[in-house]
């Protein structure tokens, strides 16, 4: 039996992208239901040209897809990333991250349609999923007995259990009164799809200049072999107006002048977006009958691709508290799993966020004297395998204590 608006599900989740359906998914894999509400309207999310950004995937978020059923018909999308290179304007002192034989891929780029599409098939044909979307919500309410939504067309839906699941500007959050701390980058991400001459083998390229990293992803070559990679560009807040403005023929020519030739002549580009990079980090991530996942939770800067990452590892490590629950016979909301939650996740989503902020920082820092130091030493860690290894199981996602579901 499909779940229904009268039905009283598990969970309430508030928003259904990336993070918030992945969620309902894993749940629904082990035994839990959810209403899940988006303002969004799925067929323009999912269309043809609508977005244009791609996103990492570490090897723990690929085994949370593998273990939830999407990868499967995700896998024919996948390009791999087989090293990471990293310069400081490129100078010398290059430093490459390779993994061994043994470790597999540093992650997987995926264009987010593409995991719009997976995800949102797959909730289509899940029973224990009850999708709303294109809804409003105008009434949160949390009591001791259960949450439930309001929603503008007078509907309500009941549940156990709140999850914000809605990104930065979460009102779920902000109604909730949690604390938050943030900070403004001033900074812009411009985003595009470049066409090129030379194949990118695979590299994930971050080269780092004073206003920001320029970052080089490898994507999968058209049907006709010409080669694609993401570019992720950090401009200055003023300039990112201007950037934007520039005609293609200008923005290639700042674009090439950039890369220092990695990829050959740039051929072409797609279209440009342009997003805002700050910092914020609530208090807690829990209160009475409500969880916070991915970025109601954490916003991160773009620097080492764990944004959605670090959500999928919430989802995860949430999961498995519910699940663990479940099976003693506890109520969702029950403060002790919220608790074992916050435990798990508050720390690792912190020393995440506080190491890319300080990347971004030391970076960032200009100077011929900052620069030279930032050489020494990257250079100091490309002789030190054990620290390189470190970095890559960051990279990967498969340090710290790792929810089941994220494990091959």
């Amino acid at each position: 039996m499909a779940l229904t608006d009268n039905d009283t599900a598990d969970l309430l989740i508030l928003g259904g992208g990336l993070v918030g359906m992945t969620l309902a998914l894993a749940a629904a894999k082990k035994g839990l239901s959810s209403h899940v509400v988006d303002r969004a309207d799925p067929a323009e999310l999912t269309a043809e040209g609508f977005d244009d950004r791609a996103t990492a995937i570490s090897t723990a978020s690929w085994h949370l897809f593998s273990n939830i059923g999407i990868a499967e018909g995700l896998e024919q999308f996948a390009c791999d990333i087989a090293a990471i290179a990293v310069t400081d304007q490129n100078k010398p002192g290059r430093l490459d991250f390779v993994p061994g034989p043994d470790d597999g891929t540093l992650g997987r780029m995926f264009p987010n349609r593409r995991l719009r599409l997976a995800l949102f098939e797959a909730a289509a044909s899940e029973p224990l999923i009850h999708w709303v979307a294109k809804a409003e919500v105008t009434e949160r309410q949390r009591s001791e007995y259960g949450v439930a939504a309001v929603l503008a067309d007078g509907r309500k839906l009941k549940a156990r259990l709140m999850i914000a699941a809605e990104g930065r500007q979460s009102p779920t959050r902000d109604a909730a009164g949690i604390t938050i701390a943030k900070w403004d980058y001033h900074h812009r991400a411009i985003i595009a799809g470049l066409t090129h001459a030379k194949p990118h083998d695979n590299v994930a390229w971050e080269i780092f200049y004073p206003a920001g990293p320029f970052a080089l992803l490898p994507m999968n070559d058209d049907a006709d072999g010409t080669h694609r990679s993401s570019l992720v560009w950090t401009v200055s807040e003023e300039d990112g107006a201007g950037v934007m403005k520039l005609s293609d023929r200008a923005f290639l020519a700042e674009v090439e002048k950039r890369m220092g030739g990695v990829l050959g002549k740039v051929l072409s580009v797609g279209k440009r977006s342009s997003w805002p990079l700050g910092f914020h980090h609530t208090a807690t991530i829990t209160d009475q009958r409500l969880a916070l996942i991915g970025d109601s939770a954490h916003g991160i800067h773009p620097i080492a691709g764990q944004g959605l990452n670090l959500g999928l590892r919430d989802v995860g490590a949430l999961v498995e508290v519910l699940a663990d629950g479940a099976r003693l016979g506890l109520d969702p909301g029950d403060p002790e799993l919220l608790k074992r939650y916050e435990n798990w996740r508050g720390l690792d989503s912190f020393m995440v966020a506080l190491a890319t902020d300080g990347l971004t920082r030391i970076f960032g820092a200009p100077g011929k004297t900052a620069s030279a130091i930032r050489r020494i030493g990257m250079a100091g860690i490309q002789r030190t395998p054990m620290l390189k290894n470190f970095f890559m199981d960051e990279a990967r996602g498969v340090s710290g204590d790792l929810p089941e579901l994220l494990k091959a």
